[in-house]
């Protein structure tokens, strides 16, 4: 099958947007967003990265002294008109949870977007009230055709390789050429592997919508300011 799909009308933004993953600290939050991140996420799925519900209200509490959130759009437009008014915007991140759960916290920490990250299918992504970025897990040997032919409506793609018995943050890539060829035909965020010494390369090959890091920007398991200010950099100046 073609790695090349038809041309669409799909437009990256001037810069490549920044999702910074994992995050458990409010200084980390705070540090990501003077460094120019565009998306703080917070793990609510079974993982060593996963927050109570009281770590991501005080990280909510640190970035939003107001305690609002804005109302967002499901496309990429409404989102990165948001981020015109107010950045970083917060994402939780969902793993097989039903929708009221997700609703109910999403409403409860104040955030913008909901990223589900399990096998949830597509027709979930209709039932929350925020927008969402739907991971899907690209197994070897699969093609472009055939990843963009199991996405559905109502959700922005995110990229991530598939590894048995984890939701993310494992550090490993998938296949940039096949990353692109999605890109080229619908709005993607590109996660899996990505530091800030590829992340520029990965930019420049596949151009997304937005790039997604969590383990890329640790140093043993803790999340390092300066591998966060470098990747930023990095994915923001990629051209």
């Amino acid at each position: 099958m073609s790695l090349q799909p038809p041309a669409s009308n799909v437009q990256p933004p001037t810069r490549t947007l920044v999702k910074i993953c994992g995050i458990s600290d409010p200084k980390h939050a705070r540090l990501a967003a003077a460094y120019g991140a565009d998306f703080i996420g917070m793990v609510f799925a079974p993982s060593q990265r996963q927050v109570t519900l009281g770590q991501a209200k005080r990280i909510a509490a640190a970035l939003r002294r107001d305690g609002s959130r804005i109302a967002t759009s499901a496309a990429t437009a409404g989102i990165e008109a948001a981020l015109r008014e107010r950045r970083p915007l917060l994402a939780g991140v969902f793993a097989d949870q039903d929708a009221d759960t997700i609703n109910a916290i999403a409403a409860d920490c104040a955030l913008d977007l909901v990223q589900l990250s399990g096998s949830e299918p597509w027709e979930m992504c209709g039932l929350l009230n925020r927008p969402v970025f739907k991971c899907m897990k690209v197994r070897g040997g699969q093609t472009a055709d055939e990843v963009l032919a199991g996405a559905g409506d109502g959700g922005i793609v995110l990229l991530d390789p598939y590894v048995e018995g984890a939701y993310g943050g494992t550090g490993r890539t998938l296949d940039w050429r096949l990353a692109a060829a999605v890109a080229r035909a619908r709005p993607t965020v590109l996660a899996g592997g990505l530091t800030p010494d590829n992340v520029a390369e990965a930019v420049q090959t596949v151009a997304p919508w937005a790039v997604d890091v969590s383990s890329g920007v640790e140093t043993d398991g803790v999340k390092d300011p300066e591998k966060i200010r470098a990747f930023i950099q990095a994915a923001k100046e990629a051209i």
